[in-house]
C-alpha cells in the first residue's frame, strides 16, 4: 500500500509538472518574462525529477539476488539524491543566471496578462499535486510533527514531491510578485530579481533534500519501534537470559536489516539455541514485515556494553 501511494503521488506530480512546464515556456517565449522562463525551467526539472523517482521505485522493487542479498532498496535513495542535485544545478543555477542577465539588461514584459493566466493555471495544477502529496504524507506521519516526520521518513518519494510542490508554489508567488511589481513600478529589472528569488527557493529546497537523502543513502537506523519490538520479542522468549541490544540499518523504504545481541540460557543445546533464534526471527518478521534479515549473536551483556562503549568512544574521538 505504501508503494502504491508513492507511485500515485509521483504520477500526479509528473502529469501536472509536464503540462505546467509547456505552458510556462510558451508564455515566456511570447512575453519575454525572465521570471516565467525560470518557472518553466523549474517545472521542467521537476518533471525530470518525477521520472527519476519512478525509475528509482522500479529499480528498488527488484527482489534480492546473489549480488545484492539485501535487495535494491537503496537505488531509490540514490536517485532521490540525484533529484536533489538536479534541483540545485539545473533549477537554481539556470534561474539565477537568467535573473542576473535580466537585471543587467532589463526588457519590458510583453502581454503580461498571459503570464498571469499561466500563473493562475499553474497554481491550480501545483496545488492539486501538493494536496495529494500532503494527504499521503499525513497518512504516514501519524502523530509526528511535520518536520520530525520529514526527518524520520524512510521513503523519500512522498516528501520529495511534497517539498518540490511547496517550493513550486512559493516560486509562483515570487514570480507573481516580480511581474506585478515590474509592471506597476515600470521597473523591468524586478522581473529578473524574481528569477533570483526563485533560484534562492530552489537552492533551499535542494539542500534540504540532499541532506535527508544523503543520510538515507549512507545508512540510517530504522525507526526506533523496530528495535524495541525485536528486544521485547527476544526478552519474552524462554531461551533468552538477557536481550542486550539491537542495531538496525534501513536498506530501503520497506527493507530493514537488524542484528540482535542476546545471552542464551546456559543449559540450552545448540539445536535448542537454533530453535530459539528461529522463533525470535519469525515473530520479529511477523511484527515488522520490513525486516528482511535478522542476525542474532550469542553474547554476554558485559561484552555488548564494552563493545558499545568502545564504539561511542571512537565516535567522540573522531568528531570535529
Amino acid at each position: 500500500m505504501a508503494a502504491s501511494g508513492s507511485h500515485k503521488v509521483v504520477l500526479v506530480a509528473l502529469g501536472g509538472n509536464l503540462m505546467i512546464a509547456i505552458a510556462k515556456f510558451v508564455a515566456a517565449g511570447i512575453t519575454g518574462s525572465s521570471a516565467m522562463l525560470s518557472e518553466g525551467v523549474h517545472s521542467l526539472v521537476d518533471t525530470v525529477n518525477e521520472l527519476l523517482l519512478l525509475y528509482g521505485l522500479r529499480r528498488a522493487a527488484r527482489p534480492p539476488d546473489r549480488t545484492h542479498p539485501f535487495g535494491y532498496g537503496r537505488e531509490l535513495y540514490f536517485w532521490s539524491f540525484i533529484v536533489a542535485l538536479l534541483v540545485l544545478a539545473m533549477g537554481a543555477g539556470v534561474s539565477f543566471y537568467e535573473g542576473v542577465m535580466h537585471v543587467r539588461q532589463p526588457e519590458p514584459v510583453a502581454r503580461p496578462l498571459m503570464n498571469y493566466l499561466v500563473l493562475a493555471v499553474s497554481f491550480v495544477f501545483e496545488g492539486s499535486s501538493w494536496w495529494v502529496a500532503l494527504r499521503e504524507f499525513r497518512a504516514r506521519k501519524g502523530r509526528l510533527g511535520y518536520f520530525e516526520a520529514f526527518r524520520l521518513s524512510k521513503d523519500p518519494t512522498t516528501f520529495t514531491v511534497l517539498l518540490e510542490d511547496s517550493a513550486a508554489l512559493l516560486g509562483l508567488l515570487v514570480a507573481l510578485a516580480g511581474l506585478v511589481s515590474a509592471q506597476l513600478l515600470d521597473q523591468p529589472a524586478l522581473d529578473g530579481v524574481a528569477s533570483i528569488g526563485i533560484a534562492a527557493v530552489l537552492s533551499l529546497s535542494a539542500m534540504l533534500l540532499a541532506r535527508e537523502t544523503k543520510g538515507l543513502l549512507i545508512g540510517e537506523p530504522a525507526h526506533p519501534v523496530v528495535g524495541e519490538a525485536i528486544l521485547a520479542i527476544a526478552a519474552g522468549d524462554a531461551g533468552v537470559r538477557c536481550a542486550n541490544g539491537v542495531l538496525t540499518v534501513q536498506m530501503g523504504p520497506s527493507q530493514v536489516v537488524a542484528t540482535l545481541s542476546a545471552e542464551f540460557e546456559d543449559a540450552l543445546t545448540t539445536p535448542q539455541i537454533e530453535a530459539c533464534i528461529n522463533r525470535i526471527e519469525k515473530q520479529a518478521k511477523q511484527a515488522h514485515p520490513e525486516i528482511v534479515s535478522l542476525f542474532i549473536k550469542p553474547q554476554t551483556a558485559e561484552t555488548w556494553r564494552a563493545r558499545r562503549h568502545m564504539i561511542e568512544a571512537e565516535g567522540r574521538h573522531r568528531a570535529p
